[in-house]
């Protein structure tokens, strides 16, 4: 050592360096006295001699030199990581190999999707494709008849609601501008009478039963408990996530895995993390919870994570990936959201279910909404608590096994799923071809044209999600749902899909187009108002008249058709209300006198935001079929208040067509400007609703005050407590500096790319410039699109830890210092 100076630089390296390693006391005291002993020249020295030394400490010949660098400095922070190791070869770099299992391949072809409406035409040559006609259950007979039935009550009273409205109009529908607002009206009668007779049917249900329900208890009774799942029948639970918060979906994930481990069936589950992640931090910060979630859960081996480097067909392609690589390993998967929570008696359940119905291919649970605290969340959690598992009990009623898939929170049978449910690009251009989008539905056809059930379980209580906090989030992820929706009208025809499920891709389009219909129909209506009003009345229209016909106006009529309308739409939400009193449960809703104001809150608020949504949608629809995409990006799903100036730039357009329309209608006929005052007084207040919605502090004033309170916030369920707990107490993320400085997380990095690549020479020249520039100037140097490219090439992030380490340059420095040490056992957390 030639100074004093440099000899307190290298003790203040070596000691922050060993800072990192969340080493045991006297292990950090030995190797820092085995370095200094050494007497090395400079920091570069001593850093060469404390890898050599923590590489001899853990000698595992079987492993490259690389490796055994790296494992060197992970065993101490992950000592359970050499036994998940020593399990498998390393086929893919050590740490690669243990954080995947072993491949097992299956194919999975896309499936033939007959997109041309002509073939049903006899005279055009039908093509079936080699497709088998569907195998109908033995609920065919019941499902034909319920439907039938659920047509027949749709289709005449929304028949006799246009009928009656035509009575209203001026020409009782007798001219072309009436015949489309007549139009009009039948489909949105309709649509909302299709969702009154599945709440009506749903209340009936949950009052009475159905003994058509997908359970795992025979008609005599329960089974006895089964031993563990064999080998073959293993569930994979899979969570494929892309720019999520990563603590958040880390915290729900172990959430799960503790539930799953206190029903003492673990040894059934493996869990899977399958990342589309690209920005820097957010992938640095995957892995490292990854690798904390395994320590800390003990799960090597069992928790594993995979981020792909192509982001082919976005979640759907995630899946088949996942099916295509490990898919033979197991007989079900269980798919979640990220901001999905489960128990793990309903993961067991959902489980027990597939096993006792060999003909189910798919069994979704109706997940709640809950953990938000925005004012739209909260109303909306109270909404699915309320109706939802009403609806979701109709949806059943109606459609038995060909229902739903909302492509989550949801058990599959992989083996037919990946025989018959892989989906394909859908030929041509525009906004209704490439990628399917909304591929849940089409799944689910798939799934059940290939002969296999697909249920809704209502009764399954302990399946959670989150919903968007604010109307711009929403919106935001709705017009990504429309264009996926619109896309079925291209899936309509397909071959041999089950007549539910052409009914339902044609309920997914409605439910966006249903918005342009709806702005369609008032504008129209208003229209006609106003040439009423310019037009002379002609009370002579038939040539030789001897009476005038007088313009006669009733309106008890129009009076009585907007009463009825408004008992369609509510009388499901009064329904849901009776339910709970009738059970006596409405104390987990803050009593009858809060329940009944929760529900006057949610009705209004939701007739607020029905215009807004209206005029939005209809937007997304024109925008969709004009045939421009949209980027499907990562959700806001933690609460966070709208700027005004925000939602003033959202609305503006619409607050200023909501101003000249009702101009246009008090100036030529203010006797109808009443009729719409609901739909336009929302659009032009539409910033202050935007705002005060998005507000959590309003919310929890509701929430003290046990309005818009749901069972899961007076008595939280251990899962959702656990994800508040885990949440709180969570460090701070890793990111794209902590990659280059941290040892342990550079190592973990490293090793989960795999082996070294071979690179051109120009992509080398130029990935070890962007090193250079990093190493002068800082990580802040380089832009999102450069620090990934490093994290992708482990030649130089070992080159630029290294450098870092050594020079210990200015723009470093901050990132450099010693960190607290860690607590003096292995099994104590690491500081990160």
């Amino acid at each position: 050592m030639s100074d004093s100076n440099t000899v307190v630089e290298i003790i203040d390296a070596i000691d922050a360096y060993l800072s990192h390693l969340g080493l045991a006391d006297d292990k950090r005291r030995r190797l820092r006295a085995r370095v200094l002993d050494a007497e090395p020249a400079d920091r570069r020295a001593a850093l060469d001699l404390l890898h050599n030394e923590l590489e001899s400490a853990h000698v595992e010949p079987e492993l490259e030199a690389d490796d055994r660098k790296l494992m060197g400095r992970l065993h101490d922070s992950y000592p359970k990581l050499r036994h998940e190791r020593e399990t498998r070869p390393p086929t893919a770099g050590a740490l690669r190999s243990a954080a995947m299992p072993p491949l097992n391949r299956w194919p999975m072809s896309p499936a033939d999707i007959d997109r041309r409406p002509w073939r049903l035409l006899p005279w055009m040559g039908r093509s079936n494709h080699g497709l088998s006609k569907s195998v109908p259950s033995r609920l065919k007979s019941v499902v034909r008849w319920r439907q039938t039935l659920l047509a027949l009550m749709v289709a005449f009273p929304a028949a006799g609601a246009a009928a009656y409205m035509a009575t209203v109009l001026p020409h009782r529908g007798a001219t072309v501008l009436e015949t489309f607002i007549l139009a009009a009206a039948f489909m949105l009668f309709a649509w909302i009478l299709v969702g009154f007779w599945t709440a009506l049917s749903g209340f009936f249900v949950l009052w009475r039963g159905d003994r058509y329900l997908v359970c795992s208890d025979p008609p005599s009774g329960p089974p006895p408990r089964k031993p563990p799942v064999d080998g073959d029948a293993r569930t994979a639970i899979v969570m494929p996530i892309y720019e999520e918060d990563v603590t958040r979906t880390f915290a729900g994930l172990r959430a799960i895995y503790e539930s799953v481990q206190a029903t003492g069936r673990l040894e059934e589950f493996d869990f899977f993390v399958l990342s589309d992640s690209v920005k820097p931090d957010t992938v640095i910060a995957e892995e490292n919870a990854w690798a904390e979630s395994c320590r800390t859960l003990d799960a090597f081996g069992r928790l594993f994570y995979r981020r792909r480097r192509a982001r082919v067909k976005r979640k759907s392609g995630n899946l088949a990936d996942f099916c295509r690589r490990w898919g033979g390993h197991y007989r079900y998967m269980i798919v979640l959201d990220a901001d999905s929570i489960m128990a793990g008696n309903t993961l067991t359940a959902l489980v027990d279910r597939m096993q006792a119905n060999p003909g189910a291919g798919l069994i979704q649970t109706p997940p709640t909404a809950v953990n938000r605290d925005s004012v739209l969340a909260r109303v909306q959690q109270f909404a699915t608590r309320v109706y939802g598992r009403m609806f979701a009990a109709g949806l059943h009623f109606w459609h038995l096994d060909n229902a739903h898939y909302w492509g989550h929170n949801a058990i599959i049978r992989i083996e037919p799923f990946m025989a018959h449910c892989a989906l394909p690009r859908l030929p041509g251009s525009g906004a209704l071809s490439g990628d399917i989008l909304s591929h849940d539905f089409v799944e689910a056809a798939l799934m059940r044209r290939a002969g296999w059930g697909v249920f809704i379980a209502y009764d399954l209580p302990g399946s959670y999600e989150e919903v968007p906090p604010t109307l711009l989030d929403e919106l935001g992820r709705d017009r990504r749902w429309c264009q996926g929706n619109i896309q079925h009208i291209r899936l309509l025809f397909s071959d041999n899909l089950a007549p539910a499920h052409r009914a339902l891709f044609a309920n997914g389009v409605m439910a966006y187009t249903s918005a342009a219909i709806w702005f369609v129909f008032l504008l129209l209506s208003s229209i006609e108002a106003v040439m009423e009003a310019l037009r002379t009345p002609d009370y002579f229209p038939v040539a030789g008249a001897l009476f005038p016909a007088w313009p006669v106006w009733q309106p008890i009529w129009a009076l009585s058709l907007f009463v009825a309308t408004l008992v369609v739409l509510f009388l499901p939400k009064i329904l849901g209300v009776v339910m709970i009193i009738a059970k006596g449960k409405q104390r987990e809703f803050g009593g009858v006198g809060n329940l009944v104001a929760s529900t006057l809150i949610e009705i209004v608020l939701t007739s607020l935001l029905a215009p807004i949504r209206m005029l939005a949608h209809t937007r997304f629809v024109f925008t969709t079929l004009s045939g421009k995409q949209v980027k499907w990006n990562s959700q806001q799903r933690a609460d966070a208040q709208v700027p005004w100036s925000r939602a003033l730039r959202f609305h503006i357009w619409g607050m200023l067509l909501a101003l000249g329309w009702g101009a246009v209608l008090l100036w030529y006929t203010p006797g109808f400007a009443p009729w719409l005052a609901p739909i336009l007084v929302p659009l032009i207040i539409a910033p202050a609703i935007t705002v005060l919605t998005s507000r959590a502090d309003l919310g929890i004033w509701l929430r003290r005050h046990d309005l818009q309170l749901i069972p899961e916030e007076r008595h939280a369920p251990a899962e959702l407590a656990r994800v508040v707990e885990l949440e709180a107490g969570a460090p701070a993320e890793a990111g794209f500096a902590e990659a280059v400085v941290d040892p342990v997380i550079n190592a973990l990095h490293i090793g989960m790319q795999g082996h070294d690549r071979s690179l051109t020479a120009a992509i080398t020249e130029y990935r070890q410039l962007l090193s250079e520039r990093a190493l002068d100037n800082g990580p802040d140097a380089l832009d999102a699109d450069e620090q990934r490219r490093l994290l992708a090439d482990p030649q130089r992030m070992r080159w630029l830890h290294t450098e870092v380490w050594a020079q210990a340059p200015s723009a470093w420095r901050a990132w450099l210092a010693e960190r607290p040490a860690a607590a003096s056992t292995q099994d104590s957390p690491r500081a990160v």
